[in-house]
């Protein structure tokens, strides 16, 4: 018997998901910027951003250092001051997008890229994020992207590094972003789960299916430290930066786009989610506009205060060395050889 939906029922989805984005459209409002500000030969970062002012100073430090000058903003609702203060800054485009998060992502992150970056690199990141590589002190963003374009590729896989204090979450809440990330030098990578890039048992593997991977050892993560603290089955491979040429289709999940062709090395993003407060933004997430994995991890919050994220098989950040040595990420000496070239 086939699996197959009936005609009917794939009749109503198309009906549903022509509702869905005829409301997402309506809700859809420009806030700032001139598109014609956000230079064509640029790598533009896409940002989904809900209150960060907490985060903004820090994120536009690291960024701008990073060679970024153009970023496109979706604003889920701010009500903290976050467009005025994204407002101030050159190169930024605001839209605003007050629908609920886990209804409307994947819209909300293919809008920036389809009205701004098409055919050309897009790099989406997160307000709590940084993206970082091997040689990126070296041969920065732009010696990246000159490595994947002379292969061909269209997308770098990335795994995501939880960052956290050899002490409970509380003892840091009252540091701001800048001050996190210093006091923030710590992770965990025993207690990840690993499948094949093409697993069946992967819970969206068929968005997976038209893309390209060079090498088997680049695998898909899940779990993590917060598999360990909070059990979060949380998905930590991401396609961060992709060329969003007429064969992609960015962001249909928050953790991929469709079409691309894969390097053949991976990088890192830092992740720093439980800097500050954030118990009090998971409280705020949860009144409607977040996923189910926000009220789960907010109840270990609010019943163990001294929750910490630091175990005896935790490390400190030393770069990106020791996580290829450790196997959490994929090394290529071709790579190696082309950051060797370049600064010389």
């Amino acid at each position: 018997m086939s699996n197959r939906p009936s005609l009917l029922t794939r009749l109503r989805r198309r009906i549903s998901e022509r509702k869905r984005r005829r409301r997402f459209a309506r809700a859809l409002e420009h806030v700032h910027g001139d598109p014609s500000d956000v230079g064509s030969g640029d790598v533009l970062a896409i940002v989904l951003v809900r209150n960060g002012m907490y985060h903004l100073d820090a994120f536009f430090d690291y960024y701008r250092r990073l060679g970024i000058k153009s970023f496109a903003f979706v604003d889920n609702g701010s009500t903290d001051g976050t467009c005025a203060r994204i407002a101030r800054e050159p190169g930024t485009v605001i839209d605003r997008v007050a629908l609920p998060l886990a209804q409307f992502e994947d819209l909300m992150r293919a809008y920036p890229a389809q009205t701004y970056g098409a055919d050309r690199w897009c790099l989406y990141v997160d307000m709590d994020e940084q993206f970082d590589f091997e040689g990126r002190d070296r041969i920065g963003l732009s010696g990246l992207i000159g490595y994947l374009e002379g292969r061909g590729d269209t997308a770098l896989m990335a795994q995501m590094l939880e960052m956290f204090p050899d002490a409970p979450l509380s003892e840091t809440a009252h540091l701001d972003f800048a001050q996190s990330l210093e006091r923030f030098r710590f992770y965990d990578t025993t207690t990840i789960d690993r499948f094949d890039y093409h697993s069946p048992d992967i819970p969206f593997e068929a968005l997976l299916r038209d893309n390209t991977v060079p090498s088997a050892s680049l695998q898909f993560y899940f779990g993590g430290v917060r598999g360990r603290v909070f059990a979060e089955a949380c998905c930590l491979t991401k396609h961060p930066l992709i060329f969003n040429g007429p064969q992609v289709r960015p962001a249909p999940h928050p953790h991929l786009s469709q079409g691309v062709k894969l390097a053949d090395f991976s990088a890192v993003i830092r992740h720093y989610k439980f800097a500050g407060n954030s118990a009090a933004r998971d409280r705020a997430q949860a009144a409607g506009l977040a996923h189910g994995e926000d009220r789960a991890r907010l109840a270990v919050l609010e019943e163990t205060p001294d929750v910490s994220l630091y175990a005896d098989s935790a490390a400190r950040w030393t770069g990106i060395d020791a996580l290829y040595e450790g196997g959490f990420l994929v090394r290529s000496d071709s790579f190696t050889r082309h950051i060797a070239q370049v600064s010389q």
